[in-house]
């Protein structure tokens, strides 16, 4: 069922798998068809159809891991003309069950490791599938001859909801995205286009499905290229190689520290024998991505693009090292000083492009041209602050080369300022990851005693390192990059380094702890030199917070 024209909805890319019989769709269980794939989800849209209440928001919550049932109801949403909420597993509690509520799921799709957490929630409305069992077999056993385009919500259009995703900020309630069929489909053609995606690849999903790296990045790709998928329930370090090797995986995303993860498992003389070509995502860092492609021989692209669609930065050929890129087809992107509104200067780097003017040349990326944002889900003033002013403000920290290049340098909230200099954690954590020793590094803010904020580091260190405070200050002041100001006040060394569900640096966890954490903490002394911050020490610091009436900052 393939057409000569590009497709305008994820509905059209599902219905292209009617009657393919290659390969479609890998999992521990076995191997599925596209054609199996696509007639999965279309019983799935029928029984959908069947189920939704009359006059409801047509939204699914899915509560699952990676496993066949969310992609066969993600095809099913895109045929029904419905949309899928990502229900997010480690929510707990009252979140949880906001995050269902709020996003009007009238049907929520789990699993029986799930049910646990939805034990005792008050969810009026929700009707519950449980995959897997006997009951959800004989709901669906009517719906078995059905077929893509059969049964309809609302016919699906390029403007058609597909995909509530929630939006994974460190602060507040999570921010529901609204992403439709066309601009996915898009998304998707535009992403297998620049892979040269072909249906001999294989797509390793090992991120989360319920996050949009995953699906918009990873899923939708395949699909528009006619590729097979090959899921991953939850993502694995130590199981990485093996299942590139057992699917045949050539292409894979990542977010946040899977790099890292990787990096950090034993080397074996087999690292080389793959299939891999590419892996694409975010946060890996230039460090991190070389180490990848010298050890595993795979070369890592990094790209921006958040699930809300409201700025994006295409890598090119002439892309240095350590950059994203420039501006996509449509943008106008300029990296803005937030506090006076003013376009920051262009960054200096030095010969081997580290950074030399980060506290002029930092500041948020704005989109002043088309947006392609489709706003948020019932929050008017969460979108109000996305576009103030006409602009599409991303919420990062970027900086610009003389040559337009754009540099991602953190989260405006991962903003330090110590001694009233503005430091992106993201640019410190860069010149740390140079370190050997380290596996992977955080850089957050910790408040001063008198004002504004010191930087505090945590390190997770390479097995059977020990920690040198002389020589990790050595390292310090070799670094040309390293400012007056970043050297860490506060070093924390983690066994490993706390993480959201998608991989990111939990760093709110970490800026809760601060320096008064079970971790051993070592701490830049005004005398000099890093020293472990023992009971005596901290007690004299912790007086010293109390003398300045700065004792409760390190309780937020």
């Amino acid at each position: 069922m393939r057409t000569t024209t590009a497709p305008e909805t994820v509905a059209e890319l599902m219905a292209r798998q009617w009657g393919d019989h290659r390969p479609g769709l890998k999992h521990e269980d076995g191997i599925l068809t596209h054609h199996r794939t696509a007639q999965e989800a279309a019983a799935r849209a029928a029984l959908l159809v069947d189920l939704m209440p009359a006059g409801a928001e047509p939204h699914v919550g899915v509560l699952l891991d990676n496993t066949p049932e969310f992609p066969f109801w993600l095809g099913a949403a895109a045929l029904a003309g419905a949309a899928v909420a990502g229900i997010n597993p480690t929510r707990r509690g009252p979140e949880l069950a906001r995050d269902i509520l709020h996003t009007d799921c009238r049907i929520l799709v789990t699993e029986r490791a799930h049910l646990p957490l939805l034990r005792g929630l008050d969810l009026p409305g929700v009707r519950l599938l449980v995959t897997g069992t006997e009951e959800y077999a004989a709901l669906l056993a009517p719906y078995a001859a059905a077929e893509p385009g059969e049964a309809t919500l609302a016919a699906p259009g390029p403007a058609s909801r597909l995909l509530l995703y929630f939006t994974s900020g460190s602060t507040g309630a999570p921010k529901a995205a609204i992403c439709t069929q066309g601009r996915l489909a898009a998304a998707g053609s535009a992403l297998a286009r620049r892979f040269t995606v072909t249906p001999e690849d294989v797509h390793y999903v090992c991120m989360p499905l319920f996050h949009g790296n995953a699906v918009i990045a990873d899923w939708l790709p395949a699909l528009a290229g006619g590729a097979a998928v090959a899921l991953r329930r939850r993502f694995s370090a130590s199981a990485f190689l093996d299942d590139v090797r057992e699917y045949g995986a050539t292409y894979f995303t990542y977010v946040g520290r899977a790099v890292q993860y990787l990096l950090a498992t034993p080397p074996r003389p087999d690292d080389r024998e793959h299939t891999l070509r590419l892996g694409f995502g975010t946060e890996a860092g230039a460090v991190d991505a070389a180490r990848f492609a010298e050890r595993f021989g795979v070369r890592l692209v990094e790209g921006y693009g958040a699930t809300e669609g409201g700025a994006s930065v295409q890598h090119t050929p002439d892309t240095p090292p350590g950059a994203l890129g420039r501006a996509g087809e449509g943008d106008d992107l300029a990296v803005i000083d937030p506090e006076t509104g003013a376009e920051c200067p262009a960054a200096v780097l030095d010969p081997r492009g580290r950074l030399l003017n980060g506290s002029a040349a930092i500041g948020e990326l704005v989109n002043r041209g088309r947006s392609l944002f489709e706003g948020y889900w019932r929050n008017p003033d969460a979108e109000a602050a996305r576009t103030r002013d006409g602009w599409y403000w991303t919420g990062d920290l970027f900086f610009r080369d003389a040559d337009g290049f754009l540099y991602f340098a953190g989260r405006t909230d991962d903003r330090l300022r110590v001694d009233s200099e503005n430091l992106a954690a993201a640019v410190i954590e860069n010149i740390l990851a140079r370190w050997s020793d380290a596996t992977a590094v955080a850089v957050y803010a910790v408040p001063d005693e008198v004002a504004g904020d010191q930087v505090m580091a945590a390190l997770s260190l390479r097995e059977g390192a020990v920690f040198d405070p002389d020589a990790f200050a050595a390292f310090l002041s070799a670094q040309p990059d390293l400012g007056t100001k970043m050297s860490p006040r506060y070093v924390r060394l983690v066994p490993a380094m706390p993480v959201t569900a998608t991989n990111k640096i939990h760093r709110v966890a970490l800026r809760r702890a601060g320096f008064r954490c079970g971790d051993p903490v070592w701490w830049r002394s005004p005398a000099g030199g890093y020293h472990r911050l023992d009971e005596p020490a901290l007690s004299t610091l912790l007086a010293a917070y109390e003398s300045q009436g700065r004792a409760d900052l390190l309780d937020r």
